[in-house]
């Protein structure tokens, strides 16, 4: 993860001294935590380890709430509308995040203008796969193989707009191949179509493919990070294989409503960098592929204004629109 490693090399978790003020008394109550897709998914887990460790904490309830529709957007304005008093916040994954605003015609928030940046939490790797019985076993013959037949390969996603989308169009881009981008409902059904041989490629999440790479169901062409994966050590990165300079990595953060009082926002921090930081979050949070990757709230409002620009750029030049 170059670009989070850089920014964080000189990360600064704020102190004791700065949560002082309106946070002393805070929590005195219900703190809900907005997750914007359904149970069982990266943004619910890492929902509910810190809503459970907080609640050890801070012996205050806390609850995950679902608000899901809309590629997340119900969940954001919903956050973005609340009361700015920490007691409503939102995890927010990339999409909603940092591309939603790009590729819908209509929203009722504004990632940067609604949302006080709490920390970022947790990042997870994309790998590209391949149609197993694909003549292109690594991505040299991947490339090679798409630009002897330009315009009839294709490649999936789990929609319209999704950061695996994106990294479909930037992966066409960098390696001056054409594909055509097939929408589908969700990662699994991409997963599946990509199987069957009706899909050349994907990029998705390293957990939610690791089995099919490993029984053979598909074919691992490479990591999308500066690093190889702990749950696949034997694949190598597409920086290794020459693609240089190319990442796509699934972010989720922690934000609250505009107008949070900046110790609320502090003490927030302070607690979710101490929650990653224990031994046994960080063992559990391996071994479904995220990294753990808390951050200051500066650090983070630098991010999203840092990355929503690359997908701004990805998404103009590729006239993507979700509506």
């Amino acid at each position: 993860m170059r670009f989070l490693a850089a920014m964080l090399v000189a990360a600064l978790i704020p102190s004791a001294a700065q949560s002082q003020g309106s946070a002393e008394a805070y929590p005195s109550k219900v703190i809900h935590i907005i997750n914007p897709f359904s149970g069982g998914g990266p943004t619910d887990v890492i929902s509910r380890i810190v809503a459970d460790q907080l609640i050890a904490r801070w012996h205050q309830p806390v609850i995950v709430e679902y608000k899901t529709g809309a590629g997340g957007n119900i969940a954001m304005e919903y956050t973005a509308h609340a009361a700015a008093d920490g007691y409503t916040l939102v995890t927010a994954p990339t999409g909603p995040l940092m591309i939603n605003q790009y590729i819908f015609s209509k929203m009722n928030y504004d990632s940067f203008r609604d949302f006080a940046p709490i920390s970022l939490m947790v990042g997870v790797d994309n790998v590209l796969i391949a149609d197993p019985n694909l003549p292109a076993k690594n991505l040299k013959e991947l490339i090679a193989y798409a630009k002897a037949n330009l315009g009839k390969l294709n490649f999936a996603s789990p929609g319209v707009g999704s950061q695996p989308h994106l990294a479909g169009e930037m992966f066409k881009i960098a390696t001056g191949t054409d594909m055509q981008h097939i929408p589908y409902k969700g990662t699994s059904e991409g997963v599946m179509a990509t199987m069957t041989g009706q899909i050349t490629m994907m990029f998705a999440q390293i957990s939610a493919v690791t089995s099919f790479i490993e029984s053979g169901k598909v074919r691992a062409i490479g990591i999308a990070d500066r690093k190889r994966s702990p749950l696949l050590p034997g694949v190598p990165t597409l920086d290794e294989q020459g693609l240089t300079d190319f990442e796509s990595i699934s972010i989720y953060a922690l934000l609250a409503p505009k107008g949070t009082p900046r110790p609320i926002v502090d003490k927030l921090a302070v607690e979710v960098a101490r929650i990653l930081k224990e031994p046994a979050v960080q063992k559990r949070l391996a071994a479904i592929g995220m990294d753990v990757i808390a951050s200051t709230p500066d650090q983070l409002a630098e991010l999203m204004k840092v990355e929503a620009a690359r997908y701004q750029k990805i998404i103009t030049e590729g006239k993507i629109r979700a509506d």
